[in-house]
């Protein structure tokens, strides 16, 4: 038996809540993204999930406990190696990374593969080396604009970007070399990056460049199946928002709905909450967390997006039925206050919501994995070998 029809998870890209015992071999000690976003505006407030019990997780500003929380509220643990976008989205769906992919932070890509870039794409590059993509726009753009070089970048994180203004390159020219970066790293396992991103922007000049939500990112596909190809196996929908059909690189997903912004993330997916009698899954990234607020350090604007998701988030609240479970979770934390520009290694939110159940302490869980377990029991599929259902904490608050 089923208690649920419709779950929809969203995924609240790096909304961490603390460091994990292992954030030292990462150089994330001390790192609480929720924690410090929140202490940097003083009248900073986000009712509704206080209403939910996120004041219950860790210390927020001006968020206390709430001892009749209407959610079960806990963290979440990461036991894959990694603190990259890939590696929490599939662990969220049962995977575990074991190997990390491999990174060109210290010297760049290697000669060969631009070497390579170059001739099967007819292009030249410029940059290669890893800084933030606002950053190497004021360096770089202008010079982009002269040459019609593509600006070519990475960071900490296993990701090979590239820039290119979309009125000197056209977004399907960008694209088509993204695909051949991901055919070739593809064919290398020492060049297999987890993501090649396609990063447009506009403007004339380092005053005025600004990227575009155009955004594209190629992914590997996962090395196994995950929970999502469970559920389009048994003709269960997988409805995809945001970013997760680029990180899945379609598997599993039945419905894609492409965003540029959190706000439209919500958007869509408060109408399908309101409009759509669908059977299965509704799988939500809002990445504007990450993207323009956690890699640039902006601890108040990363506050006021939350706040916004907070509005919006009441409003879904109303159209989350008896037979729904509303799970908000993330993938990795992006600590505003910490040093450098990329991901930190940290525990994550998990609030589960459905207005039947009282809310319930679900305790620190051992795996990600736990969320795409709970979903697999639910419709009554065979669990994976990572992660474990609290289905029945939220149902009868019972302890796993």
């Amino acid at each position: 038996m089923e208690n649920f029809k419709r779950i929809f998870v969203i995924v609240t890209d790096s909304l961490g809540v603390g460091e994990m015992a292992d954030s030292p071999l990462y150089g994330d000690q001390g790192a609480n993204t929720l924690k410090h976003l929140s202490y940097s505006k003083m009248d900073f407030s986000i009712p509704t999930l206080w209403k939910m019990g996120i004041g219950n997780i860790t210390d927020v500003n001006n968020t206390p406990k709430n001892k009749e929380a209407i959610a079960s509220y806990g963290k979440m643990r990461e036991v894959s190696r990694g603190k990259d976008t890939l590696t929490g989205h599939w662990e969220i769906m049962g995977l575990e990374v074991e190997k990390t992919f491999p990174s060109f932070t210290e010297n760049g890509f290697p000669q060969e593969l631009i070497s390579l870039l170059e001739k099967e794409t007819g292009h030249k590059f410029i940059g290669n080396y890893a800084t933030s993509g606002t950053e190497i726009l004021k360096v770089l753009g202008e010079e982009h604009l002269v040459t019609k070089s593509l600006i070519i970048y990475t960071s900490a994180d296993s990701v090979l970007q590239i820039a290119a203004n979309e009125e000197v390159i056209p977004l399907k020219e960008l694209y088509r070399v993204c695909e051949i970066a991901r055919k070739i790293t593809l064919e290398n396992p020492e060049w297999m990056v987890g993501r090649i991103i396609a990063r447009p922007f506009i403007g004339k000049d380092k005053n005025t460049f600004k990227r575009t939500p155009n955004r594209h990112d190629y992914a590997v596909k996962p090395f196994a199946k995950t929970a999502l190809n469970f559920l389009k196996e048994t003709k269960h929908d997988v409805i995809a928002i945001g970013k997760i059909n680029d990180i899945f690189d379609g598997e599993g997903i039945t419905e894609v709905i492409k965003i540029k912004s959190n706000h439209q993330g919500m958007e869509e997916t408060i109408n399908i909450a309101d409009t759509r009698d669908f059977h299965g899954l509704c799988f939500v990234n809002l990445v504007d967390f990450d993207a323009l607020y956690g890699h640039r350090r902006d601890a108040i604007g990363y506050a006021n997006c939350l706040e916004e998701f907070d509005t919006q988030l009441k409003v879904l609240l109303n159209f989350i039925n008896d037979d729904d479970l509303l799970i908000v979770c993330a993938d990795h934390g992006n600590d505003p206050i910490h040093s450098g520009t990329d991901h930190t290694r940290e525990q994550v939110l998990l609030l589960a919501y459905s207005p039947l159940f009282k809310g319930q302490d679900l305790g620190i869980r051992e795996t990600f994995a736990d969320v795409g377990a709970t979903i697999l029991d639910n419709f009554n599929l065979k669990s994976m070998p990572l992660g474990k259902s609290f289905i029945k904490n939220i149902i009868k608050g019972e302890n796993n």
